[in-house]
């Protein structure tokens, strides 16, 4: 059986992180938001007699093995159901950047959760596919809900928002940086920010309000500082914030100013959905 989907990218209005918990997360307040840049996923599911994982993709930087979050959600799937062996073939078509702050890794796996409960004619309810999805990383049960987003918790406390939809342009800088690095530098800064543009922001899309003024990041004051290649995006483009831990920045505009060698996409929008079949 051929199963399609296609998975979105997510931004991040805000993200402030209010504390470090006892598990070592950290207990954030984000508003999330999709946007029509997608990867595409392909599976080719058979039943065989034992479990076989194949993966394939058009990204050279990263790994098709167990390495790969598609491979770990779906071993993650099959022993949630105690599934019969099948033998997986997929191939990942990869247009979100990876180590961007996009979630194009955590949204791959949600789409591959969502394939695979297709597949098995449906035997997760919601309730179960957004406790699978809380095991695997804190963006997944963002992006099972889609549009416009309220992630509390670590990220997998989630409730859906008012949307409104935006222009979106993107920009990338040829640098990554992991969120251990970024949360652990927000950790290290003498002076925290406190703003509370959250909620801020959730009041403004329930009044009908721009957002824009409110557009902020913690970790982005954070590892500012310590990369110019962020500087130089900033320099050009004031209005830019960054999203999630990096590295790229977004701005709710139809245009971005470029800089040469770094990765750019223009007249994006924002979109009031998650993964979808096709």
């Amino acid at each position: 059986m051929q199963i399609k989907i296609k998975t979105p990218a997510k931004i991040n209005y805000t993200l402030e992180i209010l504390n470090k918990r006892a598990d070592g997360f950290h207990e954030i307040q984000s508003v999330m938001q999709m946007i029509n840049l997608y990867d595409f996923l392909t599976f080719d599911i058979k039943p065989a007699t034992s479990v076989k994982i194949n993966l394939s993709g058009t990204n050279d930087k990263i790994p098709y093995d167990n390495r790969n979050i598609v491979y770990k959600a779906i071993q993650k799937f099959s022993e949630y159901i105690s599934a019969e062996p099948q033998e997986y073939n997929v191939h990942i078509d990869k247009n979100i950047p990876i180590e961007a702050g996009l979630a194009g890794g955590s949204s791959n796996a949600v789409g591959t959760i969502l394939a695979l409960n297709k597949y098995f004619n449906n035997i997760l309810s919601l309730e179960d596919l957004h406790k699978l999805c809380s095991t695997l990383g804190s963006d997944l049960n963002v992006i099972l809900i889609g549009g416009c987003v309220l992630a509390t918790g670590r990220g997998e406390i989630v409730n859906s928002l008012p949307y409104h939809e935006y222009p979106v342009s993107l920009i990338k800088p040829n640098i990554g940086i992991s969120a251990k690095d970024g949360y652990k530098m927000y950790e290290e800064l003498p002076l925290k920010p406190n703003f509370n543009f959250t909620q801020k922001v959730i009041n403004s899309l329930k009044n009908n309000m721009d957002i824009k003024q409110y557009l902020h990041n913690d970790i982005e004051t954070a590892v500012f500082d310590y990369y110019p290649e962020l500087q130089k995006i900033k320099n050009m483009n004031k209005n830019a914030i960054m999203s999630g831990s990096g590295s790229s920045y977004f701005t709710l505009e139809t245009n971005i100013t470029p800089v040469e060698n770094y990765w750019f996409k223009n007249s994006l929008k924002t979109v009031n959905s998650g993964c979808e079949f096709v």
